[in-house]
């Protein structure tokens, strides 16, 4: 028995407010449908965040009732959970999701929390908040005793866990069941693959670049979705990746050798079949943004569809050189302190204590700050008036 996990499309996510990239995820949404019938599994998990918000856009409707309509002439059912972006925050509200129950999509919630496929439990808990989680700890108690009645047993979660998530979770790795041979999880955006209970617990990730911080995952994990096949002892997990069309560049460069590395960028992306999305950290002293951005914009404005900027300017500290011949501690706490009151308890100090003179030191300090207080103490007076 093999199945197809996938999870956060996002659909109707218009990145940077740009109409194309929001294509960009229809587009990927699609191809990923034609190698899920490629591979042609008995089923297909979503776990969560189908959509990027409650109230898609029409075409991200449309979008997902064609491809759904294929995978049901195919006879691919497809088992789904709503997550935070699918989630209206009323109660009673119903997500999206249900509009395809004619479409071959069986949603997982609360009044279904479960289903039977040939043998196969799958079950699960829609997405909740961190304040809820002593309820959906409940819930998953509930699933994991129904679920101890079949030999194949996969548990479909939205929720981040601490283990992969330290600052942001909704739930402790320790809450889950271990009685489950596949935890179909989403909600982080990274590709996870770990042990835990009896099977394995998996996040496949975003099919997209959702964020920027993603790139570095594509680049090392591939994005796409896990062909998961249950007949062994343990799952056997293959991912299947992803070709995005769009590239997504990061980058940084320095300010003094900006021109050559526009040059080189420049030559770069005139050779991609779509224009990408750049990101790109300028790093340098004492240089003005404008200018920079003018020089970006000049070299790169007609081949990208998006330049994003991100400028680290390091101030320039005045240097001050000593010779052997001139060197002065006097001069050298002179020029650094740059105030006379400073200048001369810190010459004072350092006589008495390079003479160890501990007692001298500490009354030139108490006279200090008496003095200090006195003229603070006038200062006030004088406010008063």
């Amino acid at each position: 028995m093999r199945f197809v996990h996938l999870s956060d499309t996002h659909l109707g996510y218009r990145q940077y407010g740009l109409f194309e990239r929001e294509e960009d995820f229809y587009q990927v949404f699609e191809d990923l449908t034609s190698k899920i019938l490629d591979e042609r599994p008995d089923f297909v998990i979503h776990s969560g965040d189908l959509f990027e918000s409650s109230r898609p856009p029409t075409t991200a409707l449309l979008t997902v009732q064609n491809c759904l309509s294929k995978l049901k002439d195919n006879n691919i059912s497809v088992y789904a959970i709503p997550g935070n972006h699918d989630t209206i925050m009323r109660k009673n509200a119903l997500p999206p999701l249900v509009l395809y129950r004619n479409f071959g999509l069986k949603l997982i919630s609360m009044k279904n929390p479960y289903y039977v496929h040939d043998g196969i439990f799958i079950g699960g808990v829609p997405f909740s908040s961190k304040y809820f989680a002593e309820r959906v700890k409940y819930q998953l108690q509930e699933l994991s005793r129904k679920a101890s009645e079949y030999d194949h047993r996969i548990l479909v979660l939205h929720q981040a866990i601490d283990k992969y998530l330290p600052y942001e979770y909704e739930l402790k790795i320790g809450d889950l069941p271990e009685n489950f041979n596949y935890y179909a999880l989403g909600h982080i955006h990274n590709r996870i693959i770990d042990d835990y209970g009896d099977g394995k617990l998996v996040y496949p990730g975003s099919p997209e670049i959702w964020r920027i911080d993603e790139l570095p995952i594509y680049k090392t994990k591939g994005k796409g979705f896990y062909l998961v096949d249950m007949d062994g002892d343990q799952p056997d997990i293959q991912p299947i990746n992803l070709h995005l069309k769009r590239e997504t560049i990061q980058k940084e460069i320095d300010y003094i050798d900006m021109k050559k590395q526009l040059k080189d960028l420049k030559n770069y992306v005139s050779n991609l079949d779509k224009k990408p999305v750049v990101n790109l950290k300028i790093n340098g002293q004492d240089f003005d943004r404008s200018n920079v951005y003018e020089m970006i914009n000049k070299c790169l404005k007609d081949l990208c569809l998006t330049i994003r900027p991100q400028y680290n300017i390091q101030q320039k500290e005045e240097e001050i050189i000593y010779s052997d011949d001139n060197l002065n501690i006097e001069d050298i706490i002179k020029n650094k302190l740059d105030n006379p009151q400073k200048s001369s308890l810190t010459l004072k100090l350092l006589d008495k204590l390079s003479h160890g003179d501990m007692e001298g030191a500490q009354e030139i300090a108490d006279e200090f700050y008496v003095d200090f207080n006195q003229i603070k103490g006038d200062i006030h007076d004088h406010s008063e008036d």
